[in-house]
């Protein structure tokens, strides 16, 4: 069985006291993190002392039982805090760039914690793949396809994915979206120059897009919180060209509003 340290580029870094980090999360998630660029803040931030070590070895949750490698960090201090309760400041060991994204780990967790001892678990870390390329936001699935959480939209727009704003700032069309903590859903349209992709930016960057009842919803003081976007889920329900007119689209969003009843149940107000 070839393991992690198996791999001379990294298991000749130097580690000392170190700990095996199977990061997982939430809003967002470390996976998302790590789309998003964004992985070694996310995982600098942590609710305890955590990284107690001299390093950390950084395995992201793909599925059950596989890990994405992330990369072996140096821990070089820590700040308490309070939101954080505790900041860590950590450097990416140098030489394994090339590997980090590409190799995935098979390997059962022990009991629920995300932070185990490297001495004990990383002779367990098998090695069941080293792709060819470094993993990415997947590529456009075609408009009948498409459902992306809040989290991961951000991702996508933040990274100006070329394969998703190439189509979706091409079509104007009707879209959908769906709060998956209480099933509640809003139809809502886009026309004009950037189309969908132009319409969906306002969202990642505010969640609730200008829209009355999603904005009384994300209301700070008297609604749930701009973090309940996180809750959010988007979909295409049609899409027109460039030739189609904004009374068209309008038309076509009354449809879809009437047909899903979302102004009785959902959040359109009108």
């Amino acid at each position: 069985m070839l393991t992690l340290l198996d791999i001379p580029t990294i298991g000749s870094l130097p580690r000392g006291k170190s700990k095996i980090h199977l990061a997982t999360g939430n809003n967002p998630t470390a996976f998302e993190a790590f789309l998003a660029g964004t992985f070694k803040e996310w995982q600098e931030h942590q609710n305890g002392k955590n990284f107690e070590c001299n390093t950390i070895i950084s395995l992201i949750g793909l599925e059950v039982n596989h890990w994405l490698f992330a990369g072996v960090y140096r821990v070089l201090g820590v700040t308490a805090g309070t939101q954080p309760a505790y900041l860590y400041q950590t450097e990416l060991l140098p030489g394994q760039d090339d590997l980090i994204g590409r190799v995935i780990v098979q390997y059962q967790r022990p009991s629920r914690s995300s932070y185990i001892w490297g001495h004990k678990y990383e002779q367990n870390l098998a090695v069941l793949e080293i792709r060819r390329e470094r993993v990415s936001v997947e590529p456009f699935p075609g408009y009948n396809n498409v459902v992306l959480d809040h989290s991961r939209l951000k991702v996508v727009i933040g990274l100006q994915d070329p394969s998703w704003k190439s189509v979706l700032s091409n079509v104007q069309g009707v879209y959908l979206i769906a709060d998956t903590s209480n099933g509640k859903i809003y139809v809502g349209s886009a026309t004009g120059a950037g189309g969908i992709w132009q319409r969906w930016e306002t969202y990642a960057a505010i969640g609730h897009g200008w829209n009355v009842q999603l904005c009384e919803l994300l209301d700070v003081i008297q609604g749930k919180g701009v973090e309940h976007a996180n809750n959010f889920r988007y979909s295409i329900l049609e899409i027109a060209d460039s030739h189609a007119t904004p009374q068209f689209i309008k038309e076509r969003e009354d449809h879809w509003k009437k047909a899903l009843l979302t102004r009785k149940w959902g959040y359109n107000s009108n």
